[in-house]
């Protein structure tokens, strides 16, 4: 476990020594700014309109769903946001090494290559973590001036943390595959995609085909958590999925200390 947390704080470290951990949380800051602006505006002018009408043929104002009108949609673009910053986190975390040759340095330390794996992992996955918690300050002014239910949103964070840890063990796999890190980022960015549109395809055929691809669309299990609700088959595809990018990213790594 030590060795693990070791590579996982050099990890950390060789971010912020970079301007890419800076450069990643500063892109996602803003666009998750951004799209809390438009979706709160949107929330209070909705709001207003409702109240006008109701004051004007005197009804009384229907209620609004703070969770259904503005944080699910903000967590379910988060998930859209990952496509694209993900494989900026992965594509550097196997393929630097062996560009630089410091893979070899790795090869031969006192580490197995599970333990070398993860400690890559939870070092990508403390950075995404600090991404999420970006969030949080957002979250708490709606708690302050509204009245969501909390349970949904820890739900709905919860879903975010398995799929960004399915994300980065994909990405962790296709970055032991190469020493290119833009070919790396190009994999990670083309597979998370696929898995991505493959969902709406899904959704507009009811063949037997359709259906396996249902289950194996990321779309279709993170919708679940979006709405609040934590499905036991969605929680085991997302940590199946983990597992096995992790597992066949071990397993290249071992082909590469015997091909040394």
């Amino acid at each position: 476990m030590r060795n693990i947390w070791t590579i996982a704080r050099k990890e950390m470290n060789s971010y912020f020594r970079s301007p890419i951990g800076y450069f990643i949380l500063a892109i996602f800051a803003f666009l998750f700014g951004f799209i809390y602006y438009r979706s709160v505006a949107d929330f209070i002018f909705t709001s207003l309109t409702r109240a006008q009408y109701a004051q004007m043929y005197g009804q009384s104002m229907p209620p609004m769903n703070v969770n259904e009108m503005v944080i699910r949609g903000l967590l379910s673009t988060t998930s859209f946001f990952l496509l694209f910053l993900v494989p900026m986190i992965t594509m550097r975390l196997f393929a630097e090494e062996k560009k630089t040759g410091t893979i070899e340095l790795l090869m031969t330390s006192p580490i197995t290559e599970m333990q070398l794996v993860l400690g890559k992992f939870f070092g990508s996955l403390l950075l995404y973590s600090i991404m999420l918690g970006i969030t949080v300050p957002f979250m708490m002014i709606l708690f302050r001036y509204g009245n969501p239910d909390w349970k949904p949103v820890v739900a709905g964070y919860l879903g975010q943390l398995l799929l960004g840890g399915t994300f980065i063990s994909l990405g962790l796999m296709f970055s032991t595959f190469t020493r290119n890190q833009l070919i790396a980022a190009s994999l990670t960015f083309t597979t998370l995609l696929l898995l991505w549109v493959i969902g709406f395809w899904s959704q507009s055929s009811g063949s037997a085909w359709a259906q396996i691809a249902s289950y194996i669309a990321i779309l279709t299990h993170i919708e679940s958590f979006t709405k609040g609700v934590i499905e036991l088959k969605d929680t085991l595809y997302y940590l199946s999925a983990i597992g096995l990018g992790l597992f066949l990213s071990v397993r290249s790594v071992e082909s590469t200390r015997w091909r040394a």
